[in-house]
This record gives structure tokens, sequence and C-alpha cells, in this order.
């Protein structure tokens, strides 16, 4: 009999990617995305974890507007905190594990290398203190949860959301003949979601649990992914770097927060290959070819 498994926010760039391996590894799969249950509503979730004997269950949904977050903190806990307590709640109940996914937004940025799991968290704003608290209900309910910190997620199922992402962002600016802007002086780990669901399902083959980072290659600056963006998709727009003191955003954000998958790879987990592969495979999958000024 196969496992059966659970996946929350299913219609995002992760939540694709995560249906997509779990029914390759032969788990029997239920989807919901935001608009099928409110993971907010406690009576909802246990209504569907009580009836679903699921194994695992992942939680891939989040709210994760920075900015706005500063205007409307209650939204973001609500989802990124409570309804987290909401699913340990009920994967107590049903004796699954949860499967949770965090943000490298929980460090502040300031140690200047990449982040392993056992470094203090200092959250900047109502966005990452919310994703903290999730952490912190997770394991405050559940013995064994599986908390995934990542970072920059980029992925296919990212064409077909609202607000895309960064490579997304990036093709449709270089469409104009606007000057594109990108900082130069914060560094992440950008994420590219297929690789990220498949070293998950890993750590859980190996049954593992606890917190682990899974974030994509080498430290990079978001100037440098955009850079890498235009090369691989063979398009030269007018790219110039600026930095935070010219970037004034409503929420401060970490400077330096790349995470380290020293633990992940030391567990036996393949690392995860550099940036440029992730980009050229991301356009190796897209149905039609960037637009814009021509390399």
């Amino acid at each position: 009999m196969s496992r059966r498994a659970v996946v929350f926010g299913a219609s995002g760039q992760l939540g694709v990617e995560l249906v997509r391996e779990l029914q390759a590894r032969g788990y029997a799969v239920t989807a919901y995305g935001r608009s099928q249950v409110d993971i907010t509503d406690p009576a909802a979730v246990d209504t569907v974890l009580g009836h679903s004997e699921a194994d695992l269950v992942f939680n891939s949904a989040a709210y994760n507007q920075v900015d706005v977050a500063e205007k409307e903190p209650r939204a973001a806990f609500e989802v990124n905190a409570l309804a987290v307590r909401n699913l340990a709640l009920s994967c107590r109940q049903i004796d699954a594990q949860l499967v949770h996914f965090s943000t490298d937004y929980v460090f502040d940025g300031q140690a200047g290398h990449a982040y392993s799991e056992n470094e203090p968290t200092h959250p900047l704003g109502a966005y990452a203190v919310s994703k903290l608290a999730g952490e912190l209900y997770a394991q405050a309910y559940l013995d064994r949860p599986l908390i995934v910190r990542t970072c920059g997620v980029f992925g296919p199922g990212g064409r077909n959301t609202a607000r895309g992402n960064f490579v997304e962002s990036m093709l449709r600016m270089a469409s104009s003949s606007q000057p594109i802007r990108v900082v130069e002086d914060y560094i992440a780990s950008p994420t590219f979601s297929p690789w990220l669901a498949a070293r998950t399902l890993d750590l859980i083959d190996r049954k593992l649990s606890g917190v682990f980072h899974i974030g994509g290659g080498a430290p990079v600056s978001w100037f440098e992914f955009a850079r890498t963006i235009f090369a691989v998709a063979g398009l030269a727009p007018s790219l110039q770097p600026t930095n935070a003191r010219e970037f004034r955003t409503p929420a401060r954000r970490p400077r330096y927060s790349a995470l380290s998958n020293a633990k992940m790879e030391q567990a036996g987990v393949a690392p995860l290959p550099p940036l440029r592969q992730a980009v050229e495979t991301y356009f190796a999958g897209r149905e039609s070819p960037p637009t814009g000024n021509r390399a």
C-alpha cells in the first residue's frame, strides 16, 4: 500500500513540484490550493486531515508579501504562524509528520556568511517574525516535524501565478526599453523549486526531522542573479547595479541571507547544482522564448 501525502499550497511554485515529486515516488497525493482549504480555519484543517489517513503533510502555503506585511502584520501571522499551529495540532491527532517550509528571512543578515541551522535567528520585520513563529509552533506541538528553510524560490510554477518569480520579473522588465536596476549588496541563495522538492523528499526518505537548510548553490547577489538570467536567455537589456541605500523598502531585509546546505549534504543528500544550471533548466522547460533586446 502506497504512503499517503497531503500538500497545502499546491498551486504555488513549490507546491506543484512537491505534488509531482511525490507522485513520481509512488505516494498517493491529495493536493489543496488556497481556494480549496483555508488553513487559517482550524475546523477546516481538522476535517480535511481527519479524513486523509496521511503519513505526511506538506505546508508550502505562505503569506509572502514582505512589504505589505508591515501594514497588515495580522494577516501574515494568521497564515505563516497560526495556520501552522492548526496543521501541527491536526498532524498530532492523526500521527502524521508535518513538513513545513520556512525562510532565510528568520536571520538578520549580519553574519556575513551562509547561515547554518544552529545559528541564532533574528527576524527584522513582520513577515520574518511570522515565519519564525510558524517554525516554533511546529516544534511546540510535534516531536519530529521537518522544517526546511529555503531562499528565493523560483520554478516553472511561477509562470502561472499572479506574482510570478524573479526570473519572470526580469524578463518582463527586459521587454521594455527602460533600464533595469537590481541591488548588488543583498546576497542570497536562490533555489530552483523542482530541486528543492526533490531534496526535501530525500530528507524524508532518510527519516530525518528537525531544521534543515536547502538553499540553491553558492551565495550570489540579486544583481548577479539577474545578469545570469539575461546571459542564459540571450538578452542584453540595460542592467544597472543599485544598493540598499538607494533601494528603500517598507520592510527591512537581511543583507546576507544565503543558506548553508552542509547539514543536508552531511546527511547524504546530493548538493544542489550551480545557479546557472538551474536557470538553464528553467529556460529549457519554458514554453515560449523570452522577448527583449537580444545579446
